[in-house]
């Protein structure tokens, strides 16, 4: 028992490391053969979880070799753009100025079914209402409507908006004070403590959310107490 639970404790983190080395992608976007080498992966890891005969490093080798494989052909991909055409695939048009692709779409095995769902899902019920739509390497659809179909934008209506777009850093999460956010905010611990008792608050730990934005506001959310 305590030996399937060391095995799976090991796999378990080193399937992770080598997860966070592919970078942060969700399932859906995975490139094709990144969806082949997290299926391989978890085959792979299986067997020595269950098997108690194979050697634990006779089941890591394998993943370990997979996942040089990847990081090499990723290096490789970013010098060469047939390999990286090879190895991803290209985005194909399956849309173009309003007029299906139809022989993109078989290229791809893209049914005129699909390719109605993913409109419908961005808003749109008309192909013609569609300039261009790219299937990207990824799978995803990305639909760029005709000028006359999109919402008009600031500037085209000619308006001097000003840009009050800022990027909030979280300085207390939880009850826990991030001081490193802190301190790249130029802030020290006793403006802090100015700041919470503005809010009638003497701790932190009473805090569930504090961000700073660029504007120097503050926003700040108590902890609800616990029933």
């Amino acid at each position: 028992m305590m030996t399937a639970f060391v095995r799976t404790i090991i796999l378990y983190f080193f399937i992770m490391a080598g997860m966070r080395l592919m970078g942060k992608r969700q399932i859906a976007e995975l490139e094709p053969s990144e969806l082949v080498l997290t299926m391989m992966i978890s085959d792979l890891a299986a067997v020595p979880m269950q098997d108690f005969g194979i050697p634990l490093l006779s089941g890591l080798l394998p993943i370990l070799t997979l996942l040089a494989l990847s990081l090499l052909l990723s290096q490789l991909s970013l010098r060469s753009l047939r390999l990286r055409a090879l190895i991803c695939g290209t985005p194909a048009v399956l849309i173009r100025n309003g007029v299906l692709q139809q022989a993109a779409m078989r290229r791809n095995r893209y049914t005129l079914d699909e390719l109605m769902e993913e409109l419908r899902e961005q808003g749109i019920s008309r192909v013609e209402d569609v300039k261009y739509a790219v299937l990207e390497n990824s799978g995803q659809l990305t639909v760029f409507p005709w000028a006359a179909q999109q919402p008009p934008t600031a500037e085209q209506l000619g308006l001097d908006l000003e840009d009050d777009v800022t990027l909030p850093v979280v300085l207390i999460n939880d009850g826990r004070l991030l001081r490193r956010n802190l301190t790249a905010c130029g802030r020290d611990e006793n403006w802090l403590r100015k700041q919470l008792s503005r809010e009638k608050i003497s701790s932190p730990r009473e805090v569930f959310l504090l961000t700073l934005d660029e504007r120097g506001q503050v926003f700040c959310v108590r902890k609800e107490r616990e029933a």
